[in-house]
């Protein structure tokens, strides 16, 4: 393939600039709308899957959210292959109109106690929609903005991305803070818990037009070009000895490693804080708010390392340092929170910090992910080989993770014994990337 000239491959500060901004605000949405159902999942049990074992309405709940990671690996297989047929653009615009459309929806939808059965079947539908639209996205926009960040200072540039999903669900998170310390109970279990997805409706139309905005990556223009595009892209992945090797590579340690943290740290520690800690929801949230906050700058922090030290050593250290310290940081929340609630502030700043360290330990994976994502593969077939291990991963493994970890502690009576399933994960996942992992932060994208 023709080399592409530094003034095609480099974007200037102010035009990277406004491609970054147009993406990160449409991954944003996608992740408000994407985490706000995880945000009320404690609330939809009762309204959507009534029961006598309240533990059985939450695990129906759990489920539903994890029906929505389940699909993403088909949403990424679908839009993955388009992003390399057709470009990485109009994937974008597909895929923030199908979640903006099934999160409003979602606002709309009767209780249980209106329609009956229809109410949690159609609420299964709308996360199927929505986890068919964040396969698509999840995975193509990092591709997208690493393509056009060009060759220097790669992870810092990229790492922005990752805060995405965290500010979805701070700001999810403050949403309904605000709206459970003005409203009733009654008036928020009737009405409240709607209003994060009718704002949605708002953000879909700014985020869409921002989206029209975005230019095609220079290094897909120059493959169009010297008609280099791959006709079945997927399928070249699956045949090539290399790409699958780095694929599983990819889906087992980066992307799965990730996940897992992930939903330990920014959803399941909120959902054990409520449930079994039976800490206050206002003070989780509030808690909550703080952790997130700081992982902000802990994730550029760590994209800038990788920039200076390579993407490797610090992802291994953050899957590493994950399965040393996930078990015994959530004995000590237990033991700590359970006198939180009615007890002086000091108990609550130990909760915040050891949920700013479990932030810090997943600001090492995914800080440098966005451009490692990109890095691992060749640019023919980048975003379907990118899009669909990472969502499979975090479809199948991190999205299922709370509801594994809620059953096995209700199999085993215990309240953290589930936490085993993680812990094991990230302890083999750090040993496969420390033997096998390529370091790739000085990787052409070109090529």
């Amino acid at each position: 393939m023709t080399a592409i000239s530094a003034s095609d491959s480099q974007t200037s500060s102010h035009s990277y600039r406004k491609v970054a901004i147009a993406a990160c605000f449409g991954t944003f949405l996608e992740w408000y709308d994407f985490l706000t159902f995880a945000t009320l999942a404690v609330v939809f049990g009762p309204l959507f899957f009534p029961s006598n074992d309240p533990s059985a309405g939450l695990l129906a709940s759990l489920a539903t959210f994890g029906v929505g990671m389940v699909v993403r690996p088909i949403g990424a297989a679908i839009f993955g292959s388009i992003g390399d047929r057709i470009g990485r653009r109009p994937v974008f615009m597909i895929t923030i109109t199908l979640m903006g459309f099934a999160t409003v929806c979602v606002g709309f939808l009767p209780t249980y106690s209106h329609i009956g059965i229809w109410a949690p079947i159609l609420l299964v539908g709308l996360r199927l929609l929505q986890g068919l639209s964040a396969g698509g996205e999840i995975g193509g926009s990092a591709v997208y903005l690493t393509e056009h960040a060009g060759d220097s200072n790669r992870g810092f540039k990229t790492s922005f991305l990752q805060l995405m999903g965290p500010l979805g669900i701070l700001v999810s998170t403050l949403q309904i803070a605000l709206l459970q310390h003005y409203l009733t109970q009654d008036e928020f279990l009737s009405w409240g818990w709607r209003v994060p997805f009718w704002v949605s409706l708002i953000l879909l139309l700014v985020a869409f037009k921002a989206r029209m905005a975005l230019e095609e990556t220079p290094i897909y223009l120059q493959l169009s070009k010297t008609e280099a595009r791959s006709k079945n892209p997927l399928r070249d992945n699956l045949k090539d000895p290399e790409t699958r090797k780095r694929m599983f590579l990819l889906f087992f340690c980066i992307s799965a490693g990730g996940a897992v943290l992930f939903f330990c740290v920014q959803v399941y520690t909120s959902i054990f804080l409520k449930t079994s800690v039976k800490l206050a929801p206002q003070l989780v949230d509030q808690l909550s708010v703080y952790a997130t906050i700081a992982l902000f700058p802990l994730t550029i922090l760590s994209g800038w390392l990788s920039d200076r030290i390579g993407r490797k050593p610090v992802i291994v250290s953050g899957l590493i340092l994950g399965a040393a310290f996930t078990l015994p940081a959530f004995y000590l929340l237990q033991e700590i929170g359970g006198k939180a609630d009615s007890a002086s502030a000091n108990q609550s700043i130990f909760i915040v910090i050891i949920l700013i360290g479990l932030s810090a330990i997943l600001a090492l994976v995914v800080g440098p992910q966005t451009a490692l994502l990109a890095e691992l593969f060749p640019a023919k077939t980048r975003n379907s080989a990118a899009t669909l291990p990472h969502n499979l991963a975090a479809g199948w493994i991190g999205g299922l993770l709370p509801l594994i970890v809620t059953w096995l502690n209700r199999e085993w009576a215990s309240d953290v014994a589930g936490l085993c399933y993680p812990t094991i994960f990230l302890a083999t996942s750090g040993v496969v990337a420390l033997l096998y992992l390529p370091e790739t932060r000085n990787n052409s994208l070109q090529k």
